[in-house]
């Protein structure tokens, strides 16, 4: 179907040759798409070509990713206002279909004079992980938001239990999804995956990194209050490794999969045996 100002233009383009006028368009017209002044689509186009996920992504692929699988529907790009500190770029999206523009949500990246880019939302920064952990991210928030109902097809549960979602997290044993699935777990809820920001330039020990969380029920050997309800939270700072948190995660992280009590060490065995007495009171 041709659209209608298509249509209109050709139309206007006729009677204006056959009067003997050139027609001069309008910039927006001439060069711009989605009302994007043309300027400044070579600042879209370099977030498009530039950025990149943690895992070489690009943000357009986990966008088109995430919406099949998280209430996600990608509305479109836009440069916004300048500041002393750059220009944004911006990303909107919407949870539904009929949303109107003022219920939308937008992913941020701030163009630095020197070139720079990066995204300033901190519930977004999970993409810089990859799409996986963006889409985790997304639908566990869903899961505790009231805006999502099952008349809308429901939150995508199964993605958040589902082991291979949770890849991205990387152990000296391997990656943490196939971890789980070769120590025959089942992942439960919460989960979570967030972004910590500084709260200071000097604030070193706590913040400006990444944190996954999960509950487990695992069917290995070893003490139930280990295995069932297991806690397993690994943190990652810009820059470094994921580190196991918890003390599930520092066994899994540490053990083969399927043996991880078995093979424990004596400080672990101690700290089984005081797991036993604080339960057993």
């Amino acid at each position: 179907m041709i659209d209608r100002r298509v249509l209109w233009f050709c139309l206007g383009l006729c009677i204006c040759i056959a009067f003997g006028v050139w027609l001069i368009l309008p910039a927006g017209l001439a060069g711009s798409s989605d009302g994007v002044r043309i300027e400044n689509n070579a600042l879209i186009d370099k977030v498009k070509s530039t950025w990149r996920a943690q895992d070489g992504e690009t943000a357009e692929q986990i966008f088109s990713k995430v919406s099949k699988v998280a209430h996600f529907i990608p509305r479109g790009w836009e440069v916004g206002q300048k500041t002393d500190s750059g220009e944004p770029v911006i990303f909107s999206w919407a949870k539904h279909r009929t949303d109107k523009a003022d219920e939308e949500y937008t992913v941020t990246w701030e163009m630095s004079p020197d070139g720079t880019m990066k995204i300033v939302a901190p519930y977004a920064k999970p993409m810089e992980l990859g799409w996986q952990a963006f889409a985790v991210s997304l639908i566990a928030d869903e899961v505790t938001d009231d805006e999502v109902t099952d008349d809308e097809n429901g939150v995508n549960r199964r993605f958040l239990h589902n082991p291979a979602n949770f890849n991205f997290v990387t152990t000296a044993q391997g990656k943490l999804g196939d971890l789980l699935r070769r120590g025959r777990c089942t992942i439960g809820e919460p989960v979570g995956v967030h972004y910590l920001p500084k709260a200071d330039e000097q604030q070193t020990s706590k913040g400006d990194l990444w944190r996954v969380q999960l509950s487990v029920d695992c069917n290995v050997p070893g003490p139930s209050y280990f295995s069932r309800d297991g806690v397993i939270i690994f943190e990652k700072h810009e820059g470094h490794d994921w580190e196991p948190q918890s003390f599930f995660a520092k066994v899994i992280a540490t053990y083969v999969p399927g043996s991880w009590f078995e093979l424990a060490g004596p400080k672990d065995q101690e700290a089984f045996e005081a797991g036993r007495k604080v339960l057993s009171k």
